[in-house]
């Protein structure tokens, strides 16, 4: 397993877009998020590196409206890995779903409630 996509969840996006492209010399461009409203995709020397939305509720893990840096990890069948992730102790926060043309994600927590997402990519 490895990470296969960092996303920053945050409140004040265009903060946080100002803050990244300035630091760290990304592009920034906005494409529909799965659900609706704005998905931020951060691209260096032409490559995307990041991705960044508003939260949208509380199974994203952003705790009093903190921004936090969130990593996905590749797995090759997502829902087997949900299951999995239950039966070892941690907790299905958001089961798995589609989103067009990326593949489809699941929010996962460990038993001491630390989330990240899981990644089963194709389209």
């Amino acid at each position: 397993m490895a990470v296969a996509w960092n996303e920053l969840v945050a409140a004040d996006t265009a903060a946080s877009r100002e803050f990244y492209t300035k630091l760290l010399g990304w592009s920034a461009r906005e494409v529909p998020a799965a659900g609706g409203g704005a998905y931020t995709l951060f691209s260096e020397n032409g490559s995307e590196v990041a991705g960044m939305l508003a939260p949208p509720d509380e199974t994203w893990a952003v705790a009093a409206g903190a921004p936090r840096w969130f990593a996905y990890m590749a797995v090759e069948d997502i829902d087997a890995a949900a299951a999995r992730a239950a039966e070892l102790g941690g907790a299905v926060l958001r089961p798995p779903f589609d989103i067009p043309g990326v593949g489809r994600i699941a929010i996962v927590a460990d038993p001491a409630g630390a989330a990240f997402g899981l990644l089963q990519a194709g389209g």
